[in-house]
């Protein structure tokens, strides 16, 4: 009889079918990747050597038959290994050590007027300028100077909203000059100051609404690009959801050659795999901007997990505020959250229904 080969034990690691690396195998390959991106899931040991590790060591690869995994460094230790002096198991792994600098540096941006600068950041995280600003940027997906013109843009927004006069809203919400502020006013708030504090009424979106092979269809846009690209089965309750989410905004239907966008944007549902060459309006907090934009980059015909999002974006383990971000996503298609399944492969959670999901990647290939 042929000789077998026992596979390593798991002593801890819960055998989920939905995780990510929910196998031996697949915990194995992370090891052999030494992918950064299972850290946050496992450690594994070395027979051999008695240390432990985690998945992205640098240290020369260990034999298969020498190597079990653990599900925290605790049960590593337990089973009686030491770590590992090269990637420190048992110490908060370096991204969490870098999210929670750039956690800080952000509640600092929010909190503090005027905003610090970014050598005042890079100190206080004892790096570099240079360092810091790839970091936080990584992170957070805009520059430290963005990030602090965004939360003033919020605040703005807040005072706006409360009734406050525009200029005393735009002292109160950090900005030291009024001739600067009105010169990126439209720009940071969609429209001009006065307009946004009369509920955006005399903002104008058009609009059309037409049939697809996906069903009803609304398209609408701003002066600057796609706001929505909304799928349903009814024409009325496509126009319910855009007043809902523009509800200050003068809706106009749109002209023949708002019709043109139509029909691109109708193209571009029966062959997803193209390019929208629209201009788009994306609007979104920071976070779902972000998500937004990986999804952005996944290639047609192909998908990818929550949990992969999460961990390119260096948040391991924010797969659910991810489907929340792809759940709040206007722009269907060309904003492609259809191409992000649950991680055992299946579809779930789109918000046009798992049916156009589906259609959408057998059209693509991708099934």
């Amino acid at each position: 009889m042929a000789n077998s080969i026992r596979s390593p034990a798991s002593d801890s690691v819960k055998d989920d079918s939905t995780a990510l690396f929910a196998s031996d195998e697949a915990r194995w390959q992370a090891v052999v990747d030494r992918n950064r991106a299972a850290d946050a899931y496992f450690y594994y040991s070395v027979s051999s050597t008695g240390v432990y590790c985690r998945p992205s060591c640098a240290a020369r690869l260990a034999r298969r038959e020498h190597v079990r995994f653990h599900a925290s460094s605790n049960a590593a230790e337990s089973a009686g290994f030491r770590p590992c002096k090269r990637c420190k198991p048992d110490r908060p792994p370096l991204y969490e050590q870098q999210r929670d600098l750039i956690t800080a540096a952000c509640r600092w941006l929010e909190d503090a007027e005027p905003a610090p600068s970014l050598d005042e950041l890079a100190q206080a995280a004892s790096l570099s300028r240079y360092h810091f600003q790839r970091l936080f940027k990584a992170a957070v997906g805009v520059t430290p100077k963005a990030y602090a013109s965004l939360q003033r843009a919020q605040r703005l927004r807040s005072q706006l909203a409360s009734g406050a006069g525009v200029t005393d809203a735009l002292y109160a919400a950090g900005f030291n000059s009024s001739g600067h502020f009105y010169a990126h006013s439209t720009q940071q708030l969609g429209m001009t100051p006065s307009e946004f504090r009369a509920g955006g009424n005399s903002v104008p979106i058009r609009f059309a609404i037409g049939q697809s092979s996906l069903g009803a269809i609304l398209v609408a846009a701003t002066a600057k690009g796609v706001c929505a690209i909304l799928l349903g089965d009814d024409a009325e309750t496509l126009l319910r959801d855009l007043q809902d989410r523009f509800g200050g905004a003068q809706l106009v239907g749109g002209d023949a050659a708002f019709e043109q966008w139509m029909a691109q944007v109708i193209g571009l549902v029966e062959t997803p795999a193209s390019a929208l060459d629209l201009p788009l309006d994306i609007r979104g907090t920071a976070f779902q901007q972000r998500v937004w934009q990986a999804l952005r980059a996944i290639p047609p015909g192909s998908t990818v997990s929550y949990s992969e999002i999460a961990a390119r974006l260096g948040l391991p383990k924010a797969a659910r505020a991810v489907a929340q971000a792809c759940a709040a996503n206007a722009i269907a298609i060309a904003i492609p959250c259809h191409r992000v399944v649950r991680n055992d492969g299946a579809l779930s959670g789109y918000r046009w229904g798992i049916e156009r999901k589906r259609l959408l990647l057998e059209r693509e290939g991708a099934l």
